[in-house]
C-alpha cells in the first residue's frame, strides 16, 4: 500500500537544529523514498513497509544522538 507521512522532527536541548534535521532528511532520502522538505515539516511517500522501516531507522538514529520529538500524520488517502 502506498502512503504519505507528514513528519516534524524536534531535536531537544540543542542550540542549532538545522544539522540534525538535515541529517534526518538525508537518512530518509537514502532509502529511495519520495521526500518533500518544507519549512515546518517533511512529506515522505512510498510503500508502507519501506516508509515505516525508514522512519524507524531514522528516528532511532536521531534518538541515539540526544532527546528528540517526532510528530507524524499518516495517510493512505492523500495524494502520493
Amino acid at each position: 500500500m502506498e502512503i504519505s507521512v507528514q513528519i516534524s522532527l524536534y531535536p531537544l536541548g540543542k542550540e542549532h537544529l538545522s544539522q540534525d534535521i538535515s541529517g534526518f532528511v538525508e537518512l530518509l532520502r537514502a532509502k529511495g523514498l519520495r521526500c518533500e522538505v518544507g519549512r515546518m515539516s517533511t512529506v515522505l511517500s512510498g510503500n508502507s513497509d519501506d516508509v515505516f522501516g525508514a522512519l524507524k531507522e531514522a528516528y532511532s538514529f536521531m534518538a541515539s544522538r540526544g532527546a528528540c520529538v517526532m510528530v507524524s500524520t499518516i495517510s493512505n488517502a492523500c495524494p502520493v
